[in-house]
């Protein structure tokens, strides 16, 4: 923001990205230390964040720059590691195995870079897995270097608050600390048997990363696919709600089933329409933790679409899930409201699908509607033949 022009640098002042306030749903997409501060949290409504802090900046987003100064970030990196995976638009994991004993003076090298050249400052945490390296990097900021290996566990890791561990947010926290489970520590020396039957296998998860343990690898392939979506235009107008919300339903599905085939969960949900006249709206919102749940998805689309629509005939659907993660590191944010029977089926749908094909099993919401399931990524209309899914 100050390399174009901007007088103030919001790091120093209480402030926040959000979105647009002139909305109730806005909400705070990133926030300052000094707000941080006072409690304004991260995907909280900027209204409960004024309240916290009156003298709040809020500014809108400029995703443009936010990519442009990530990508460039990446080219520093990329000259010192021979695997990077972006995690998020400032996020990026890079293996620095080859460092050896060296991974200090790199860490501190193009941190420096990127304060020079870039004009903004990183946090870095440095361990042997990712996770651990993940936590590190949130230790106390901005523009410091902090190690975490599992020798360092006892000393800076256990101490914390059950509320800092990976993935573990407030709802979790609630749960965990209803059991007497307050500090990481507690949760590492729990036994692992009676987690799992209370908990399920997120609870295992949790309790698998309170004790460092994290096996996947940096994953240079893991920026690829960065949003998943699904659009359909029909040969008809869809002028009410009960139609529509059957059409979102099937491109949800669709998404969801995309996002599990590639083993990816996504956090921010987008829909689109056109209108007969193809004016065209969207309306996003990024929710607390990812998802690739089929149903999580339909139902956060139909609210999206009923805030933007005002009974005109609509053309096309769109839903779009983007901000990706990778499955195996958000297995937890299904806990927050964990239901591993709709994870099942979500699976033994998916299955079936795959084996029999589409219409091997249809909701009976389709029943007598015209509208089939999606095919192969072609949502069917029987009752107008023209209808087409744009893939």
């Amino acid at each position: 923001m100050l390399q174009h022009g901007y007088e103030l640098d919001l790091r120093t002042v209480p402030s926040a990205v959000g979105g647009d306030e002139s909305k109730r749903h806005g909400i705070v997409l990133a926030k300052s230390i000094p707000a941080k501060k006072f409690g304004v949290q991260t995907g909280e409504s900027l209204f409960s964040a004024r309240k916290k802090c009156p003298q709040l900046l809020v500014v809108p987003p400029h995703y443009e720059l936010y990519v442009k100064a990530s990508d460039a970030m990446i080219k520093i990196i990329e000259q010192y590691s021979p695997a990077i995976q972006r995690f998020s638009i400032d996020e990026v994991f890079a293996d620095m195995s080859h460092a050896k004993k060296d991974y200090m003076r790199y860490a501190k090298l193009i941190s420096k870079r990127i304060e020079r050249e870039l004009g903004f400052t990183v946090n870095i945490g440095i361990s042997e897995n990712k996770l651990l390296a993940k936590m590190a990097s949130d230790f106390e900021k901005p523009n410091k270097i902090h190690t975490l290996f599992k020798s360092e566990l006892e000393e800076k890791f256990w101490p914390l608050d059950i509320g800092k561990l990976y993935m573990v947010g407030r709802k979790t926290k609630k749960k965990l600390v209803s059991r007497g489970i307050n500090t990481i520590k507690d949760l590492a020396n729990s036994d692992p048997k009676y987690i799992r039957s209370w908990l399920k296998k997120p609870g295992l998860t949790i309790w698998e990363y309170a004790n460092g343990i994290e096996n996947s690898k940096v994953d240079p392939f893991g920026e690829v696919v960065k949003s998943v979506s699904n659009s359909t235009t029909t040969s008809f107008d869809v002028d009410n709600f009960e139609e529509a919300k059957k059409v979102l339903l099937a491109i949800s599905e669709k998404v969801g089933m995309r996002l599990r085939e590639i083993k990816m969960a996504g956090q921010v949900i987008s829909v689109g329409i056109k209108n007969f006249e193809f004016m065209r709206k969207t309306h996003q919102r990024k929710l607390f933790t990812p998802t690739n749940n089929t149903n999580k998805i339909y139902e956060k689309s139909v609210k999206l679409f009923r805030e933007m629509w005002n009974g005109e005939k609509i053309r096309q659907f769109s839903i779009r899930v983007s901000e990706l993660f990778p499955e195996n590191c958000c297995q937890l944010s299904f806990f927050d409201d964990f239901n591993e029977k709709a994870l099942r089926l979500d699976k033994a749908i998916d299955d079936l699908r795959a084996e029999y094909g589409g219409l091997a099993i249809s909701r009976a919401t389709f029943l007598h509607s015209g509208i089939s399931p999606i095919i192969g990524g072609v949502l069917l209309e029987e009752k107008y033949p023209m209808m087409k899914s744009e893939l």
